[in-house]
């Protein structure tokens, strides 16, 4: 695993940091980790977008007698 090094943390935010990572019974590293899980998603925000596509198509799907968008196409160009 890499190490992360972060220089000139404000002395309140520190201060923050450790008070909530007691809350939660959480080593100040483990507290920052769960911190950056939470806020930098794997993927970035395309990646989010595609998937709440995805589940609006689950939860309300394309009606099946739609004409194909390719035949459809080709008619249109050979007019």
């Amino acid at each position: 695993m890499a190490i992360l090094h972060v220089r000139n943390v404000p002395d309140d935010l520190y201060e923050r940091l450790q008070k909530r990572a007691a809350a939660e019974r959480r080593s100040l590293s483990a507290e920052i980790i769960s911190i950056l899980e939470r806020q930098v998603p794997p993927h970035g925000p395309a990646c989010e977008v595609l998937a709440e596509i995805d589940r609006l198509n689950e939860r309300h799907p394309w009606p099946a007698d739609l004409p194909d968008a390719v035949e459809m196409l080709r008619e249109d160009r050979s007019r």
